[in-house]
């Protein structure tokens, strides 16, 4: 009898100490959460694969989801416009991780003083063209691709092994230790990336969506445009030829779209051209969720870019 008391004892602590439910709102979220609660819980994500963060419309399950979380974390208005309606409805801790001390934070037109949009593939009041994401990468506004700089993973991670901590302090040892391991593989991760990049200096590439910077900016890289036009759209032919002029100009180059699709005028726009088409997924959308998610978003990028632009 004692030792089904034990059992069912046990359950129960192992129960309650399990169900820390933390909610993301984009897997690169859910990857950084996922190493912090590595062996005692696993975090979920709002967005499916494939989905917008900058325009997604929320199901009345999702709405369910963001209320009974018990602990939520998104990037932050200048990301998903469509939250902070139904985050108002919320009694539980929520971090908009922009605003945590500590952050890096970069605007458009950060840089040297030379942030170098192609002026004329953003031509866009007239022939349709910078329709990309329906959200404000005018300079001086907030760049909220944050999670793609090493020391911001870190500042995030350290929150949530602390508000996890707090929660379920039975695992706050295991949350400590979990965030020392992921601060130390990303240690060895910079060790491993910076010198395969730093081949690449001054190599040409030119992207239809500009989420890369925080990435460029920690290992001195730079895009040499941005051809930033929405998949289902077709710019007009003044705007398709001055962004052809531009690669004709610049010789041969890679030019990398963001996966699940490639925008209708990548071919097109390449044709004829010595140009390589290519992608780069700055969301992870493809990679396991496990404790070393993260590392693997970021060696992604390193390695996408590194097999396009060696092969110029």
């Amino acid at each position: 009898m004692s030792r089904l008391f034990c059992l069912i004892a046990l359950f129960f602590v192992t129960s309650a100490q399990a169900e820390v439910r933390v909610l993301t709102s984009i897997k690169p979220l859910q990857l950084i959460a996922a190493a912090v609660q590595d062996g005692v819980g696993e975090p979920e994500v709002l967005l499916p694969p494939g989905a917008s963060p900058h325009h997604y419309a929320l199901r009345p399950s999702d709405v369910r989801r963001v209320r009974d979380a018990d602990l939520l974390y998104w990037i932050g208005p200048d990301m998903e416009a469509f939250l902070p309606r139904v985050l108002s409805g919320r009694d539980k801790p929520q971090v908009a991780v922009q605003d945590l001390p500590g952050m890096t934070l970069r605007h458009f037109g950060d840089g040297d003083g030379e942030h170098d949009h192609d002026h004329d593939a953003h031509e866009h009041e007239a022939d349709g063209g910078d329709l990309g994401h329906d959200h404000d990468h005018r300079p001086g506004s907030l760049d909220a691709h944050l999670w793609l700089a090493a020391a911001n993973a870190k500042v995030i991670a350290a929150r949530m092994a602390a508000d996890l901590s707090k929660l379920d302090a039975a695992n706050a040892e295991r949350y400590a230790a979990n965030l020392n391991a992921f601060e130390a593989r990303l240690d060895a991760l910079d060790g491993r990336i910076r010198p395969q990049l730093a081949a690449l200096q001054g190599k040409p590439y030119f992207v239809f969506h500009e989420a890369f910077d925080y990435f460029e900016a920690t290992y001195g890289l730079k895009h040499a445009g941005v051809f930033s036009v929405l998949t289902e759209v077709q710019p007009g032919a003044r705007h398709v030829a001055a962004m052809r002029e531009r690669l004709q100009q610049t010789g041969p180059s890679c030019v990398f779209s963001e996966p699940p699709l490639r925008p209708r005028l990548a071919e097109t726009l390449t044709a004829g051209l010595p140009v390589k088409l290519a992608e780069l997924d700055a969301l992870g959308g493809t990679l396991p969720v496990d404790a070393n998610g993260y590392e693997h978003l970021l060696q992604n990028l390193a390695n996408g870019l590194t097999e396009c632009l060696n092969s110029l």
